[in-house]
């Protein structure tokens, strides 16, 4: 038996180096998700990332994204612990990983205050302790359906040193986001060199800083009244006034707005600081459309 904290215990998948984040299936009927899913496959993309807040369920999704296509691997970013219990997250897990070998990468979170207490009726007290005793709850269940052959994939929404080393220590990476080619650098540093570091970059393709930066600040403000994410960005370096205000140079960290050249140059930077996989979101004014013409246009990096 291998030790909990080697790599062994822990595989690294190979997602590919740039995959699609977005929550727009959501707003797309069940009948129609397979032909979107299928294009997204035709496009060359090996990995789609996908939230889960007030929508579909993560594994309902998952299954929707594996059953629609046959290599795409589904990634949740993030799936709550506050959603189920450690044993229901343990048996999903379990139960994709096995219907679809080496194609399913449960990314797992602690999620935010007002979600946890407003919407799941649960308290939000000490989220890395809760962590902690959450995956110790996860590998000490029983599961008597039939086991995974191969191996499975699970990573942590890690911003802060604690939650990356837990990361490097108790699952195969981290998929940090809302985050900066320096942040992704810090991660690499805590991670090590043997596990998957997938940050998450929003870009937008847009060319006229006016409008580009409304549509990021439209998008963004969700994120900046978190603290968890307000906390992060004071690490980097931003002041209590530019996240509050959401200032230029912010709002130009976090989004990369311009043409396929600047973003892919984004994307580089991520790279050469250590990203194994760059998950890409790419924003839209109207929050509710299908990226669809932007994401043929991303694919061509791929080439």
């Amino acid at each position: 038996m291998t030790d909990d904290k080697s790599p062994q215990s822990h595989p690294k998948p190979d997602l590919g180096r740039i995959g699609l984040w977005s929550g727009s299936l959501d707003g797309v009927p069940g009948s129609q998700v397979r032909d979107v899913l299928q294009e997204i496959e035709g496009l060359g993309f090996g990995t789609y990332w996908y939230p889960e807040t007030v929508g579909r369920e993560a594994f309902v999704n998952a299954t929707l994204i594996l059953s629609s296509t046959s290599k795409l691997k589904a990634a949740t970013g993030i799936a709550s612990i506050a959603a189920r219990t450690a044993m229901a997250m343990q048996a999903g897990w379990k139960a994709l990983s096995e219907a679809f070998p080496e194609r399913f990468v449960l990314g797992m979170g602690v999620s935010h205050g007002h979600m946890v207490t407003k919407l799941h009726k649960s308290s939000y007290e000490k989220p890395y302790s809760t962590m902690v005793e959450y995956l110790d709850n996860m590998d000490g269940v029983p599961y008597f359906a039939v086991p995974p052959s191969g191996p499975m994939y699970r990573v942590l929404a890690a911003l802060g040193p604690k939650m990356l080393e837990l990361s490097r220590d108790r699952t195969s990476g981290a998929h940090p986001y809302f985050t900066t080619p320096e942040h992704t650098a810090e991660a690499r540093a805590i991670l090590g060199p043997d596990k998957l570091l997938a940050p998450e970059q929003m870009v937008i393709f847009e060319t006229d800083a006016d409008k580009a930066r409304e549509t990021a600040r439209k998008n963004m403000s969700v994120y900046t009244r978190l603290p968890n994410y307000a906390n992060n960005l004071m690490r980097l370096g931003f002041s209590a006034d530019e996240i509050k205000d959401q200032s230029d140079r912010l709002v130009d960290e976090i989004v990369c707005w311009g043409t396929l050249d600047k973003i892919a140059a984004r994307i580089k930077q991520h790279h050469d600081a250590g990203a194994d996989h760059v998950c890409v979101q790419v924003l839209m004014h109207d929050g509710k459309a299908l990226p669809t013409a932007e994401w043929r246009e991303l694919s061509t990096l791929l080439k």
